[in-house]
């Protein structure tokens, strides 16, 4: 078996062949931030002599165990704070230096990690003449609780480990085969918002050239949010603010986990709330997304961005007791920070399906849209939906939140925990989204041989539906894409972009 070996900055690492594609899994790309570091901004590995191993993933963040087979593969994960850790595929055979795809894991920024199995990267490095990166970043409490009002701690913690990772692409990603003036990030739900975010953070610039956003835009907790989410935190471990925090570096991770946990529940019980999430800070996100992207922080870079069309059916089902359609529409305004939403809810049926549609509609759909106008005099802009279903199937008859992702990496064999089998139509579909992002990678734009996809454009808003058929739908329900619009200009963030997004 070959072993293939990468010379970094850090030292060399050995990873390992099969069917064309050499992987180094579980290389550190910061120090453990442990102790002292954390809550603090990640650091530098420490450099090793001798060849090190990189032929197994590393620990994943800390976050609540899953109740399914499915994410890990049927595995448990090894879980530590000490989780900063890194994978490369990159093909074998390859003498050019390649575009870098670097993948940004979702999970509403409390679950998940670069070693799932749907995220396997050879495949694409294989099929689309890419490099693929997938990493891990601080969630939850660890990543996203946001103490810097209280001391030497820092907030957006979770973003900061996903740039320190960007950094290490850019220094050593040449050793593995790749181009580091060419470097796609791409991410969905959780991921795809850290890149809304990334657009906007000063620490960010010129760490990549593309960005593919799926199924997220953009999303801040503001100051007078987090800052009361942090004192509430302390609280639950017994702190005050201004007091004697030395708790926060010593305790045990288990105590901020359940500290974190009791927070939640205390403040918004089973209903639907996001406390662990990007928030505006001065040192590291200074300026709203939205605002940031509409006035330019992002210019020059390449966007192609969209949605599932049954998104909120992932957690919303008519087998499932929740909430009602009422007390969903206000954690959805708490959500969004938006007013009262009763008006736009007006136009949904008061049952689970009704809370599902309002959800993909609003909240991912119409937040997608909105981002990429913003972006739009900026830097080319590409819209897809993912319409593909599975008809009679339990969860897959509808295209609901996540499941583009097996096709985007051709992990499709995967479904078979989901009791599918791998068909043409299926791995046509999972060809053509490959194909897509990687020449997304490639060229700057997604069309590839047999795909064309105009640019997303005001007036025509020209969407490329992934379906049993693939086709363009020029604006696709105009009308209901007026009524969000209309609902959204009466939010606060509507408000504050007043001055920068241009009009209807």
């Amino acid at each position: 078996m070959t072993r293939p070996v990468a010379d970094t900055l850090y030292g060399k690492l050995q990873g390992t062949q099969s069917g064309g594609v050499n992987v180094w899994r579980g290389i550190p790309f910061a120090a453990p931030p442990v102790g002292n570091l954390r809550f603090r901004a990640p650091q530098p590995p420490e450099p090793w002599d001798s060849i090190r191993e990189a032929l197994e993933f590393g620990p994943v963040a800390h976050q609540p165990a899953s109740s399914s087979s499915i994410r890990f593969g049927g595995t448990q994960p090894v879980y530590s704070e000490d989780c900063l850790y890194l994978n490369v595929w990159a093909p074998a055979e390859e003498t050019e230096a390649l575009p870098v795809m670097v993948w940004i894991h979702g999970g509403t920024f409390i679950t998940g990690a670069g070693s799932q199995p749907m995220f396997e990267g050879a495949n694409m490095a294989r099929a689309g003449n890419v490099i693929v990166v997938t990493l891990n970043y601080r969630l939850g409490p660890f990543g996203f609780l946001h103490l810097s009002p209280f001391g030497r701690y820092d907030s957006n913690l979770g973003l900061l480990d996903q740039i320190a990772a960007l950094k290490w692409v850019q220094d050593n990603i040449a050793s593995f085969g790749g181009d580091p003036r060419r470097v796609t990030v791409f991410g969905e739900s959780a991921g795809s918002m850290s890149i809304a975010a990334l657009l906007a953070m000063p620490s960010a610039k010129g760490l990549f050239a593309g960005a593919i956003m799926q199924s997220g835009a953009a999303q801040t907790l503001k100051p007078q949010q987090s800052a009361e989410l942090g004192g509430a935190f302390l609280s639950e471990l017994g702190l005050t603010p201004g007091g004697d925090l030395s708790l926060l570096n010593t305790a045990p991770a288990e105590d901020i986990l359940a500290a974190a946990a009791r927070m939640a529940y205390k403040l918004a019980g089973d209903s639907l709330s996001m406390f662990f999430q990007p928030a505006i800070d001065p040192e590291t996100l200074p300026v709203e997304p939205s605002r940031a992207v509409a006035a330019g922080a992002a210019s020059g870079i390449s966007l192609l961005i969209g949605t599932n069309l049954h998104e909120g059916n992932l957690f919303f089902r008519g087998d499932r007791e929740g909430a009602s359609f009422d007390q969903s529409l206000q954690a959805l305004e708490m959500l969004m920070g938006a007013g009262n939403l009763a008006e736009l809810a007006s136009h949904y049926p008061k049952n689970w399906e009704g809370q599902a549609a309002l959800l993909t509609d609003l909240y991912f759909w119409d937040n997608s849209i909105a981002f990429a106008e913003q972006q739009l005099p900026h830097a080319p802009v590409w819209m897809y939906r993912f319409d593909w279903t599975i008809p009679g199937h339990p969860v897959l008859d509808k295209a609901i939140h996540g499941a583009e992702i097996y096709y985007v990496f051709n992990t499709i064999e995967l479904l078979h925990q989901y009791g599918l089998s791998v068909s043409p139509e299926m791995a046509t579909l999972s060809e053509r989204m490959l194909g897509a992002w990687t020449a997304f990678a490639h060229r700057g734009s997604p069309e590839a041989p047999g795909l064309t996809w105009p640019n997303y454009v005001r007036g025509e808003r020209a969407t490329l539906i992934f379906d049993q058929e693939t086709r363009v739908q020029v604006d696709p329900d105009r009308e209901k894409r007026k009524r969000l619009l209309s609902a959204q200009a009466k939010t606060p963030q509507a408000a504050a972009l007043k001055n920068v997004q241009q009009p209807e």
